[in-house]
């Protein structure tokens, strides 16, 4: 308020400072005095105004101060009633435990006494239980002993009888059980078959036979083993290291015998054999050249058979040095089997067996047929004939399913897909087919021999006899030792038996006959 009555004071003087100018000196004084005064008038209203407005303003601000202080107070109150109300409820819900707590406790004691007394209730009835119990034993023992005595049977031996008529029955149960399981096993096999066939003949039982490295040359007269060995033997020393045979000439009659375990040697020896002896003129430089010919005849031969199997079979995109090998196959045998009839016959098994299964029968066609390419190397190779097939395959580009089926089908290594076991089951049964493969006399022998002799181990068989090659063994049993619910559980132990002990090929049926018969003699 004191600046502004001095910015008027200041205005008035100024103005009276004009006027005078304007009036002159005369009426200077008077003037000024006249607006000293209204200024004085003026700045007097301008302060009451400003007062009147200042304590407006105050008032105003002094309601809007109290409005604030009474809503902070009605917060904080409220905020202290809800602290004083949790704090009321938590007392309550400590005293209600409290409570709880007591009440449990006066139940525990009460409990207590009950379970003591209780405790004491079944002490004393159990003295009565165990006097009753020794009353019984000693009841149960003369009861025994009377029967003993009546029956003429010990107590031990009346319960050996009981539990062995007890097995028996049970034995008798299981029995009938098991062969309705194989009876609704059998109606199921359809069902079944795919899920079974792979882990059910897995199985390669052939014996080891003598590999055919000799190859025989029949003459029509002794006279012409003179030509073939030349003077001073120039003639058979020219065949032998033309061909790489090893080339026979004994007493045997009317035969030459070939040695090599290279069958493609053999061939040409004896093809060429046969062309110096039909043409006549037989001599080193004739000999090198007929053997050459005869190479190159066989060569194409190898390439024209691989190319006309694989035709055969339906097999496109075949390596080129694939189709020699397959083409190698027909002038090797396997235990006395020609190796590349063997090879077809796997794929055409192979091929039927993945139709069945739902698999790729290309690829499986494809396996069987180069299972066994490893058996015919050019050159004598220290791996396996599988690893070493797996190998040639893998080289030519083949598919990773045929190279691992022709790999794992002797379980040379880890099998990854089911194209490996059909290939490795297709060949089990093409070697396992009666007549496909050569034995020794005496292994076959003996295996007929552990056939019946495991059959006989079991009691009740009177005779066995292993028929069809050792492909059935037939079993006959005493009728007084085998009822007909124990044949049938005979046969199946014996089944187990062979399958477990004993090494075959393919697979064997057991036959039980068991009969009775009744004998009368009219004199």
């Amino acid at each position: 308020m004191d600046t502004i009555t001095i910015i008027i004071g200041v205005v008035a003087i100024l103005i009276g400072a004009v006027g005078g100018l304007l009036f002159g000196k005369s009426s200077l004084n008077s003037k000024a005095q006249f607006i000293i005064e209204d200024a004085k008038k003026r700045a007097e209203n301008i302060i009451e105004k400003a007062t009147v407005q200042a304590e407006a303003v105050k008032k105003e601000k002094h309601l809007q101060a109290k409005e604030k202080f009474l809503e902070l107070k009605s917060e904080h109150d409220s905020n202290i009633n809800q602290r004083e109300k949790k704090m009321q409820e938590a007392e309550k819900r400590i005293k209600d435990k409290e409570n709880k707590l007591n009440d449990e406790l006066s139940k525990t004691g009460k409990l207590e006494k009950d379970l003591e007394r209780q405790v004491n209730d079944y002490n004393k009835k159990l003295e009565v239980i165990q006097k009753k119990q020794h009353d019984l034993d000693v009841a149960t023992a003369q009861k025994v002993e009377m029967l003993e005595k009546i029956s003429n049977y010990s107590a031990e031996e009346a319960k050996n009888e009981l539990v062995e008529s007890l097995k028996a029955e049970a034995k008798t149960k299981a029995q009938a059980h098991v062969q309705s399981i194989m009876e609704e096993a059998q109606l199921n096999a359809k069902n079944e078959a795919r899920k079974i066939v792979i882990q059910t003949i897995q199985r390669i039982g052939t014996e080891q036979a003598v590999e055919n490295s000799v190859s025989v040359f029949n003459i029509e007269s002794d006279e012409i083993k003179g030509r073939i060995i030349g003077r001073e033997g120039r003639n058979i020393r020219a065949l032998e290291a033309a061909t790489g045979v090893e080339i026979i000439v004994d007493d045997t009659p009317e035969a030459i015998l070939l040695s090599c375990f290279d069958p493609v040697r053999r061939e040409i020896a004896r093809l060429s054999l046969h062309r110096l002896v039909t043409d006549g003129r037989i001599h080193p430089a004739r000999i090198e050249e007929v053997v050459e010919k005869t190479r190159k005849h066989i060569e194409e031969e190898i390439i024209e058979v691989g190319k006309r199997t694989i035709i055969d079979l339906g097999i496109h995109g075949l390596h080129p040095e694939l189709v020699k090998i397959v083409g190698r196959m027909k002038f090797r045998s396997s235990y006395g089997q020609n190796l590349l009839q063997h090879s077809r016959e796997v794929a055409n098994i192979a091929a039927t067996m993945a139709a069945e299964l739902g698999l790729n029968v290309k690829l499986a066609k494809r396996a069987g047929l180069l299972h066994d390419i490893g058996k015919v190397p050019e050159q004598e190779s220290e791996l396996p004939h599988a690893l070493l097939g797996m190998q040639w395959a893998e080289k030519y580009g083949e598919n990773a399913e045929v190279i691992n089926a022709i790999g794992a089908h002797h379980d040379e290594i880890e099998m990854t897909s089911l194209l490996s076991p059909i290939i490795q089951v297709a060949d089990a049964i093409s070697g396992a087919r009666p007549g496909a493969r050569r034995q020794v006399l005496e292994s076959y022998i003996q295996r007929l021999k552990d056939l019946e002799a495991a059959a006989l181990s079991f009691e009740g068989v009177s005779s066995a006899y292993a028929i069809q090659a050792g492909r059935e063994l037939r079993v006959m049993v005493e009728s007084g030792k085998v009822n007909d619910e124990n044949a049938y559980q005979l046969s199946y132990d014996i089944s187990e038996k062979i399958q477990n002990e004993l090494t075959y090929p393919g697979q064997v049926r057991v036959t039980v006959i068991r009969e009775t018969r009744a004998v009368n003699i009219a004199r």
